[in-house]
């Protein structure tokens, strides 16, 4: 018995801009990543604004509470820098309304255990994404067209969610969920 697929236009169309979305995403992560924006990237070599804007992070104590942290641009080059961007998939639903979702690209990161890390993050899509980094004691916020940067000790074993304080979940055009794997 042979079946019959139908596909319209529409979902052609749809399919079309999901693949260039993800295909662009990985080549600005590509890209980005074999620009300079890998761990071999001298904080002395960034543009002064972007050395002020890394010098801004987050870091928590050990009773739970997140207190801003100024790291000198010393300070800030030891470790290794991982780099993420914020991206979106945008599409129209069956019934006219646009769906659209947010992530963290790479959405899964791994680090050894007593790492230091320096999370750069970069805003591609979407004007602004506060988030938290749970069981780290982080929080920040990442702004399009900027570059956020938080710094923290991989202390314990675990997975830690990145998450998008506005987009948390499907209601809210998410969930814009990250995952940071620290291994032992």
């Amino acid at each position: 018995m042979t079946k019959v697929v139908i596909i319209s236009k529409k979902q052609i169309r749809n399919w079309a801009i999901i693949t260039f979305m993800a295909v662009g995403a990985i080549g600005v992560a590509w890209y980005w990543g074999h620009s300079g924006g890998g761990s071999d990237y001298s904080e002395t070599s960034r543009p002064s604004s972007k050395v002020n804007e890394a010098n801004k992070a987050v870091s928590g104590n050990m009773n739970g509470t997140v207190k801003q942290a100024s790291l000198s641009v010393s300070e800030q080059g030891q470790g290794r820098t991982i780099n993420i961007v914020t991206g979106e998939f945008k599409t129209t639903g069956a019934d006219g309304k646009p769906i659209e979702a947010y992530r963290w690209d790479p959405g899964t990161i791994h680090v050894k255990q007593g790492e230091l890390i320096n999370l750069s993050i970069f805003g591609v899509n979407g004007t602004n994404h506060p988030f938290i980094i749970d069981g780290l004691s982080i929080k920040g916020e990442v702004k399009k067209g900027k570059e956020t940067v938080v710094s923290f000790k991989a202390d314990k074993p675990g997975t830690y969610r990145i998450i998008c304080l506005t987009h948390p979940d499907i209601a809210h055009n998410g969930p814009m969920v990250g995952y940071i794997v620290v291994d032992a």
